[in-house]
């Protein structure tokens, strides 16, 4: 995955200028009096968002964007969606409606001079039954580059990517089943280049500089399955999805380098009572490669407490647990830790060292109608302490 897709992209509705506010009771819930912008989402089909981004990561040194989102619902949907949800006493209508449309535009730039813009497109069409998840963009991403796997630098390396990428994914529900199948394509066409000194290298790394000063281009095409029986798209409480991607990169669909990448994930939502719930993530990514890939094709731990790409390797296995209260229907409280282990080789994975992370956090119902949340989680890991503004669930 490139880490343009792994940068949190926060749906800041409470940043809405108070004079929007105070000019209207559209964003107050009849049900409890409280903030909540579902009428706005609901009501204003086609309606324009504009989105602030705020990027917490350390990898690239934080950073400030915006965002354009557009919610797309037919006329049928929208009436359909209003018919359930004017029933403000209904706290849970949400979960028999699907998700709306969204189209989104953004661009931003962060503390270490990288930059981004583009833009992508989440669909749902004939009644949810395929599911289309596309978008792409240029970026001129400055990293830092520790080694991989068990191959460790003694100072990191600046890397710089000057990248166009497309990604799509096109599902398509399997009869009446939760299960979902399709195709799906990544390209990236990039420059990466060395910034700062390369005479950190020595015999045991210098294996590592072709990967690390390349024009390169990595085109795959795949199939993914996934089974999701999740009770919401946005912020679940109950239910699981499990995802099973498998992409060749060749020659044949114009990438400079033949390898294959395998990416299974399995999140896990179990609510115990009212008030408790609980979730378990995992994740493993394998890329089976004659040779050492570019810091941006080449799977890393992505967890919490992790910056982007600080841990890569060939083989890369994580796990997370979180436990949450809620305190009403407004917020609720979590806890969570991980571990995760990136590995050179597969055959030298169990002897790879294992990185901890763990935190806390909390969720506030912002659009009860989508059953969406946003929030903050503060998380420490083996080097830094990290916060993210998360919005829905932050898997």
């Amino acid at each position: 995955m490139s880490l343009l897709n792994k940068i949190t992209v926060p749906i800041s509705i409470a940043l809405l200028s108070s004079s929007t506010l105070a000019a209207s009771d559209i964003f107050t819930d009849k049900l409890d009096g409280n903030f909540d912008a579902s009428r706005y989402l609901s009501e204003n089909a086609y309606g324009f968002l504009p989105v602030p981004i705020i990027i917490t990561d350390p990898a690239v040194d934080g950073g400030l964007g915006m965002m354009g989102l557009f919610f797309h619902e037919t006329e049928e949907e929208q009436a359909v969606r209003l018919k359930k949800m004017q029933d403000e006493s209904n706290e849970k209508a949400s979960r028999s409606l699907m998700p709306p449309s969204i189209s989104a535009a953004f661009g931003a730039y962060t503390g270490n001079d990288s930059y981004f813009i583009g833009g992508g497109h989440l669909g749902f069409f004939n009644k949810g039954n395929i599911r289309y998840m596309g978008g792409g963009g240029y970026g001129d991403v400055n990293i830092n580059f520790y080694g991989f796997g068990d191959i460790t630098l003694p100072i990191p390396l600046e890397i710089n990517t000057q990248a166009t990428a497309i990604m799509q994914t096109l599902k398509f529900k399997l009869g009446d089943s939760a299960f979902y199948f399709g195709p799906m394509h990544r390209y990236i066409d990039a420059q990466v280049s060395i910034v700062n000194s390369s005479d950190v290298f020595n015999k045991t790394t210098n294996n590592l500089l072709p990967a690390l000063s390349t024009n390169i281009t990595t085109s795959g095409a795949g199939l993914t399955i996934e089974y999701d029986s999740r009770d919401n798209f946005y912020s679940p409480t109950d239910g699981l999805k499990y995802e099973l991607n498998y992409l060749w990169f060749n020659d044949v669909i114009g990438s400079d380098v033949d390898y294959t990448l395998t990416e299974l994930t399995a999140l896990n939502y179990f609510k115990i009572t009212d008030h408790w719930r609980t979730a378990f993530r995992v994740e493993a990514n394998y890329v089976d490669s004659e040779q050492i890939l570019p810091p941006y094709a080449t799977p890393y731990i992505s967890m919490r407490g992790i910056p982007a790409a600080r841990y890569q390797g060939q083989s890369v296995a994580l796990s997370e647990l979180e436990v949450a209260y809620r305190i009403n229907l407004r917020w609720e409280l979590s806890a969570f830790a991980g571990i995760g282990k990136a590995s050179d080789s597969f055959s030298d994975f169990s002897d790879s060292d294992s990185r901890v992370s763990k935190g806390a956090g909390f969720r506030y119902l912002i659009a009860r109608r989508y059953d969406f949340n946003m929030g903050i989680d503060i998380a420490r890991g083996p080097e830094d302490t990290v916060f993210y503004i998360q919005a829905g669930s932050a898997w």
